[in-house]
């Protein structure tokens, strides 16, 4: 992961595209083809090759460890990661606090996925702002993804950087300066394929202004973004996300891709009240789709929705279209199942509600040490909010390094640094190590720059066997 393996350099700028250029999620290249060529959707056949440039991934492996990277030991300063990793290294060389990943069920997890898309007939691209690691939106590329999913424009900057050739941004670029960076890539790029998504007609005015100041010579591509009561973003109704394309329509800098939106904004768990407000909300996301079915400018329009949590819903919800609008592609954008957890999604992802699906195996975990029992029902540990996630739910303990599993134990909150273990289980002695289950991937790996990679976590001592970087 830790971009050891590639040696073909593909995208970035001059980045190879199917033919006429065409890359993208989505569609078929001789649906694409027939397209007259004032009308072809980028975002719609996939472009040949990784979809990432290898070689920049690869280059990760021959960066120097250093104090800034806090999940490495001292004495491997001055050693590439490549040279590190040569000598083996084992958990039990690593300090504390610290994050780690398990290779074993990081893989399981890609298949598992992969596996879901193809069965259900569903696109996947991923949210690569839960881990920001290009070395981890490559696997997911050549595990079968057609996109990588980002939020915002230093995010895009990092994927261009390592030349995805594939983006879709689930937000609203407004910003002119970033507007013209994109026209720029995308003019000098013709393998280059980006969507982003605009929820009013005030938006699309502003996009379309700054395009053409910009001298954008190749259309942006966007998604008409529908919104539901009390969510985030979004065109609240059909109606109003019917005047948002009309003006996409009329705007000559900008080409009608689909629509798309984010259900996880209106439920925040199982419960069948949640599930109805979900199925109603992608009930309204397919009426708009099918409302613009004779206006959209492509043979292959995309309707994306789709998180962690209920990525099965949008696939019985959304997958009709495709005969109902013909050249239809659905799109699912879960980001948090490459890593799962031990918390949030462990309990509310479809393939543990499912009991005939494979489930996802929590990919992350964290490992902190007793440095003081003051207390006969109180220990802590030396891992807090800058080093965990705490949003989702807290840190679960789960067994000690060396040791057992640890029960009767609760951590029951977290300062800054430390987290306060109380319970029956705290009897663990001073300079222990426990092992951590963790909730909510999205705030795990924004803290750190860069992530052991365990050969299995489960083993009595897990070897390192790579290091994942992060650009947060």
């Amino acid at each position: 992961m830790s971009g050891t393996g590639g040696t073909r350099r593909t995208g970035g700028t001059g980045g190879t595209g199917a033919a006429g250029g065409t890359g993208g999620i989505g569609g078929t290249g001789d649906r694409a083809e027939q397209a007259p060529p004032g009308q072809r959707q980028y975002f719609a056949d996939p472009a040949p090759g990784p979809g990432i440039d290898t070689v920049a991934v690869a280059a990760l492996a021959g960066e120097r460890l250093d104090f800034r990277f806090k999940a490495i030991p001292a004495d491997a300063a001055g050693l590439t990661v490549r040279e590190w990793l040569a000598t083996r290294p084992r958990l039990d060389a690593l300090g504390t606090p610290l994050l780690t990943l398990d290779a074993a069920a990081l893989d399981h997890n890609l298949r598992t996925m992969a596996a879901w898309c193809a069965e259900t007939g569903v696109r996947l691209a991923p949210h690569g702002k839960t881990t920001m690691a290009p070395a981890l939106w490559q696997a997911q590329l050549a595990a079968g993804a057609h996109a990588v999913t980002l939020a915002n424009l230093p995010q895009l900057r990092v994927a261009r950087a390592f030349g995805v050739q594939r983006l879709l941004l689930a937000n609203t670029l407004l910003d002119p300066a970033g507007l013209a960076w994109i026209a720029t890539e995308l003019d000098r790029d013709p393998g280059f394929a980006f969507t982003s998504w605009v929820d009013s007609a005030d938006s699309v005015r502003q996009m379309d202004a700054a395009l053409r100041a910009a001298g954008a010579e190749r259309p942006v591509e966007v998604m008409v973004e529908l919104g539901g009561p009390g969510g985030r973003t979004g065109a609240r109704g059909v109606a109003a996300a019917l005047e948002v394309a009309a003006a996409v329509l009329a705007a000559p800098t900008l080409r009608l891709a689909g629509v798309g939106g984010y259900e996880g904004a209106l439920a925040h768990d199982a419960s069948d009240p949640a599930l109805a407000a979900v199925r109603g909300y992608l009930a309204d996301l397919a009426d708009l789709h099918r409302r613009l079915a004779t206006d959209y400018p492509t043979a292959t329009p995309v309707v994306t929705a789709g998180g962690s949590a209920y990525f099965d819903t949008v696939a019985q919800e959304l997958t009709p279209l495709a005969e109902q609008v013909p050249g239809t592609v659905v799109v699912v954008r879960s980001g948090a199942y490459l890593a799962h957890d031990d918390g949030f999604y462990r309990g509310i992802s479809p393939l543990a509600r499912d009991a005939a699906a494979t489930p996802l195996r929590s990919a992350m975990h964290g490992w902190a040490r007793v440095v003081s029992h003051p207390e006969p029902q109180l220990s802590l540990l030396d891992a807090g909010k800058r080093d965990l996630p705490f949003d989702e739910g807290l840190p679960e303990p789960q067994r000690v390094r060396g040791g057992g599993d640890l029960t009767g134990a609760t951590v029951t909150a977290l300062n800054d640094q430390h987290a306060f273990l109380r319970g029956a289980g705290t009897a663990a002695p001073v300079g222990a190590v426990l092992r951590l289950g963790l909730s909510h991937p999205c705030t795990a790996f924004d803290k750190w720059t860069l992530i052991p990679v365990l050969d299995h976590a489960d083993a009595e001592h897990p070897r390192v066997v790579d290091l994942v970087r992060t650009y947060f």
